[in-house]
């Protein structure tokens, strides 16, 4: 259910989700999602399992929450070089729906010296769009939203998997599984179920 409508009820598989995404700006292969509350428990799970999936040196880069910086100082240690992108929004109200003018951007480097070139969370927001535009779930204003956290869970993982290996990327002219080097052919729906 929605946040708002949780009220007092203790569990905490209800009221709003975020879901945590990893890709890789050069193949647009998604690595590594979660599902979760906000949380800094939830953000060290998610880089955990990010760290694990990635070997040797890597450059990372974020929004502005907090605890990514303990987590990857933790999991990715001089591994990473990595940096923080905060958008600073004006204070007028935009509307209801639409964001207030963005007045700039700040970047803070935290580990390593990452090339500024390459500091940006632009690929993971339009992954985003992405996801909103053909998940349903994620369609603002609807009542299409998952019920319960295992549901989804198993969509965006059923989603994730087309995205990278079924899916031609319009950019890269082939599947982000491909361009990363895992397969060597864009798969069938009928795979996910062999």
């Amino acid at each position: 259910m929605k946040q708002a409508n949780v009220k007092d009820n203790p569990n905490p598989e209800l009221g709003d989700a975020y879901t945590f995404v990893s890709i890789d700006p050069a193949t647009k292969l998604v690595l590594s999602f979660a599902v979760g509350k906000r949380t800094a428990e939830a953000t060290y799970q998610f880089i955990a399992d990010l760290s694990q999936r990635i070997m040797g040196s890597v450059q990372l880069s974020t929004d502005g929450w907090p605890p990514y910086i303990g987590a990857i100082q933790r999991y990715f240690g001089n591994r990473a070089d990595y940096a923080q992108i905060v958008k600073v929004f004006e204070n007028k109200d935009a509307g209801r729906y639409s964001p207030a003018p963005l007045a700039g951007v700040q970047i803070q480097t935290y580990l390593g010296v990452p090339d500024r070139s390459k500091i940006s969370t632009s690929y993971v927001e339009r992954n985003n769009l992405t996801i909103r535009m053909h998940l349903r779930r994620f369609t603002r204003l609807t009542n299409a939203f998952s019920r319960k956290k295992a549901n989804l869970k198993a969509a965006l993982a059923l989603w994730f998997w087309y995205y990278n290996f079924c899916r031609i990327h319009k950019t890269l002219r082939t599947t982000p599984a491909m361009a990363a080097g895992i397969t060597n052919r864009a798969w069938e729906l009928s795979e996910l179920a062999a």
